[in-house]
């Protein structure tokens, strides 16, 4: 199971680009696989397969109209099953013993 963070953004479109980010977004949440948005990027969860199809789509409707696109990419492969985009703020917090502001 992979957890993949990424950020994508035009670098030819000024300094709002809210209306891309919301365009990848709304892929990343039709794609149907967990995900958290966070304010530096987007932590998708499946398959290699699966989440690098979500990130190639992105890509593809980004370069539509975007002349330059920057992309970072970290990937965390581990054998088992999903669930870690939660399972792991878990942990921590359990050791913690208190909720955190995630």
């Amino acid at each position: 199971m992979v957890l993949l963070e990424f950020s994508m953004s035009p670098f030819d479109k000024g300094e709002s680009l809210g209306e891309y980010v919301a365009r990848s977004l709304d892929i990343v949440d039709r794609s149907g696989l967990p995900y958290r948005l966070t304010p530096m990027g987007t932590i998708i969860e499946g398959e290699w397969d699966e989440v690098m199809a979500v990130v190639t789509a992105c890509f593809e409707r980004m370069s539509q109209d975007c002349k330059r696109v920057s992309t970072s990419i970290r990937i965390d492969y581990r054998a088992g099953p999903g669930g870690r985009l939660a399972s792991k703020i878990a942990t921590v917090e359990g050791k913690l013993g208190r909720k955190l502001s995630t």
